[in-house]
C-alpha cells in the first residue's frame, strides 16, 4: 500500500462535530500535526470528507 503523510492545515473550531471526528480518528488535532497513514479506502475516504483541513503528501 502507499503511504500518506496528512498534516492538519486549519482548525476545527465551528466545525460540524462530524468533522472533528474525523479528524481525531485520523490522529489529527492540532494545526500543523503530521502523521503516517497507509492509503487504504478507507483512509482516502475520510481524507476527502476533511479535505479543506488536511494537507496530503505521498510519501
Amino acid at each position: 500500500m502507499n503511504k500518506v503523510l496528512v498534516t492538519q492545515i486549519r482548525s476545527t473550531i465551528k466545525r460540524p462535530k462530524r468533522q472533528v471526528l474525523t479528524i481525531q480518528a485520523l490522529g489529527l488535532g492540532k494545526i500543523n500535526k503530521t502523521v503516517e497513514k497507509e492509503l487504504t479506502p478507507q483512509i482516502a475516504g475520510m481524507i476527502s470528507k476533511v479535505s479543506h483541513l488536511v494537507n496530503v503528501k505521498n510519501v
